[in-house]
């Protein structure tokens, strides 16, 4: 196979092609790419230059409902009284917590001033179904200062000791919900918006579910008949079931208040929306919309992208493949960037074994799988049935999948093409430039297979990864 791919790809004279930056997690590469590659990208928006003050401004004059400081005055006891419980999502979502410009630091001492005891204060980590986070998680999405000053714990959705029972879901499902948040006076729920792939647009409501409800109740969250709905997609709130699950919880535990944020492609602060947990999200939306879709003309042959700060490890990367389908012909080719940096590169136990079975019995066969009358939920079976969306697409033979972290062992796992059979030699390169090597080797791979059936290929590269949205315009203008 790795001779294969290079004898083809030594076809294609790299002469003409152009340099590129691409996104590879902790690094950048500096891609040749072909002379006709189409740059996607989302759009330019204004920073905040100033956090602290955007944050202060947010909780006196927040969206849909009184200032925090008045639904504190409102409590039915002292403020010295209250118990509060802040949720702050893990370490797979890059919100700007740490710091002094960081969402926590001014949070945390309005709080205080309106008269909130520092001890009767916790933050929750909404985990959701993921891995406890580690100490050094801890440090790197709170910051040392708010790990001294405050109690941190790790929502578990399997721990029934940990969890409350509030009532039935909409679909009939008891819900429970992690009892510190839920029994606390003033509940807060902070987050990142961004377009998500089954959500619609995370944030607001996701904080509470899946982030900190049990783990049958998440098993529906990500079940079959949820996500196979046409719904259930990027950008999509109406008649999509998460959403409307999602929501029908947070409603029911009651939210208080939600600081929200948004970000633009370089992490950097374009949004505070804090207030009711429905107004500030719809406002945060509608930001996300106008800024990740990315209008296309039409679809194209070979498609680049990467993995950006969410594909950190093969089980999140999922998300830059699916939300580059619009944008890419059936049976098209796909090359994918990750640096899968987790000390999980893959993911968990049962992720892995899925993966395997999807890889063996494909797509198709895979979700009838799932779907059966006799089959018992499994952690950690959406991801691979998303990945199944790709591979009803594409073909998994056109799929590279590009990353330095896993080893070729491994690979077997995985499907796709691995991105080490691009390597003319392994181990002899830094990370930078074996994964650009993978990646060039794949493109001009990927120009040689088209060229040896008389076609010269249309390729475009997705700047953004997993956070921009192509749409096909001319198929929604031809839907209106």
């Amino acid at each position: 196979m790795q001779s294969d791919i290079h004898k083809t790809a030594q076809q294609i004279d790299l002469t003409d092609w152009r340099e590129i930056p691409v996104d590879y997690g902790r690094y950048r590469l500096d891609v040749r790419v072909p002379p006709n590659c189409v740059i996607l990208g989302m759009k330019e928006i204004p920073l905040i230059s100033d956090p602290r003050a955007a944050y202060e401004e947010s909780f006196e004059h927040p969206i849909g409902c009184p200032p925090l400081a008045e639904i504190i005055r409102n409590k039915k006891k002292p403020a010295a009284e209250l118990t509060a419980a802040v949720t702050v999502s893990d370490i797979t979502r890059p919100v700007p917590y740490r710091g002094e410009n960081g969402l926590l630091r001014p949070l945390m001492d309005r709080l205080e001033a309106e008269g909130i005891s520092r001890g009767n204060i916790t933050i929750v980590i909404g985990n959701g179904m993921h891995r406890p986070s580690t100490q050094a998680e801890r440090v790197e999405i709170l910051g040392e200062e708010i790990l001294r000053d405050y109690p941190v714990i790790d929502h578990d959705c399997e721990d029934k000791a940990s969890l409350t029972f509030i009532g039935k879901s909409p679909t009939g499902g008891d819900v429970f919900v992690n009892s510190v948040f839920s029994r606390a006076d003033l509940r807060i729920a902070t987050g990142l918006v961004e377009s998500h792939f089954m959500a619609g647009l995370s944030g607001g409501r996701k904080a509470i579910c899946p982030g900190l409800v049990d783990k049958r109740t998440i098993e529906k969250f990500h079940s079959p008949a949820f996500l196979e709905s046409p719904f259930a997609q990027n950008l999509i709130l109406r008649q999509n079931p998460c959403h409307e699950e999602s929501l029908a919880i947070a409603r029911t535990v009651g939210v208080d208040f939600i600081v929200n944020t948004t970000l633009d492609r370089d992490m950097r602060l374009t949004g505070v929306f804090a207030g009711d947990l429905e107004a500030a999200h719809e406002a945060a939306g509608d930001l996300i919309r106008e800024t990740v879709s990315v209008p296309v003309d039409r679809e194209y042959d070979i498609i680049l992208t990467h993995g950006g700060y969410v594909g950190r490890n093969h089980y999140q990367a999922v998300k830059a493949a699916h939300n580059a389908l619009p944008a890419i012909k059936k049976g098209g080719i796909l090359i994918l960037a990750t640096d899968n940096r987790d000390e999980e590169p893959i993911g968990g136990p049962e992720y892995k074994s899925l993966l395997h079975m999807l890889k063996i019995q494909g797509a198709d066969r895979y979700l009838k799988m799932i779907e059966a009358p006799g089959w018992r939920f499994t952690k950690d079976q959406w991801e691979p049935e998303m990945w199944a969306k790709v591979f009803r697409k594409i073909d998994e033979e056109r799929f590279f999948y590009c990353t330095h972290t896993i080893p070729r062992e491994t690979y077997d796992l995985l499907p796709g093409r691995c991105g080490l059979d691009c390597l003319a030699e392994e181990g002899c390169s830094s990370p930078v430039q074996a994964v650009r090597e993978m990646v060039e080797t794949a493109l001009r791979f990927a120009v040689a297979d088209y060229r040896k059936k008389g076609v010269e290929p249309s390729v475009a590269f997705i700047r953004e990864g997993p956070y921009a949205i192509p749409f096909l315009a001319v198929k929604e203008a031809a839907a209106r």
